[in-house]
């Protein structure tokens, strides 16, 4: 078995190129705000947030939503501001109200759109839920074989990819196919 090394003996100093620093802390936030925000979006499918955004139509209240959805309008108040913290959402400020850009709901909020992005959440989701797996078998060198894992994995997985597979199976792989075997 491999020790682990003595986090209190250092390399020698090797001088901080404070630009590089700052740059490497920019992606660092970046990805703890992508990081964090997946288990928001997770929140806002499983609740069906989104999909209540999208056919509300114009920009509503957290109180609306709240009514609409059978949720805490303070906990949703807090969930909206994240959400349009991170470009997930439109805030109105004058009127304090949320929507979705048409965008944003063709992502988030309509499961037959080929951009559906809520499955890859989950994806994350897995991934996140199976890390002691993980690093077991970084430690024995036996794999996490693919029954193994988190059911959000499969599920996630499926719902990230259909919509595409189906909005692309006729309309344009199997005539590329044919194609290509005619000629």
């Amino acid at each position: 078995m491999a020790t682990i090394p003595d986090s209190s003996q250092h390399p020698p100093e090797v001088p901080i190129d404070p630009a590089k620093l700052d740059e490497f802390m920019q992606k660092f936030v970046g990805d703890l705000g992508a990081a964090m925000s997946a288990s928001l979006v997770l929140l806002g499918d499983q609740l069906g947030l989104y999909r209540a955004m999208d056919t509300a139509g114009p920009p509503l209240t957290p109180a609306k939503l709240a009514s609409m959805t059978a949720t805490d309008e303070c906990y949703l108040r807090e969930w909206l501001s994240a959400q349009a913290a991170s470009g997930y959402v439109q805030y109105h400020p004058a009127t304090r109200q949320f929507s979705l850009s048409p965008e944003q709901a063709f992502a988030l909020a309509r499961e037959d759109s080929p951009a559906y992005l809520p499955g890859a959440f989950q994806i994350v989701s897995a991934m996140i839920k199976d890390e002691h797996k993980v690093t077991e078998a970084f430690r024995s060198g036996v794999g996490v074989g693919w029954h193994e894992h988190h059911p959000a994995l499969f599920e996630g997985t499926e719902r990230f990819f259909r919509p595409n597979h189906a909005a692309n199976l006729i309309a344009n792989w199997l005539p590329s196919l044919l194609l290509r075997r005619s000629s």
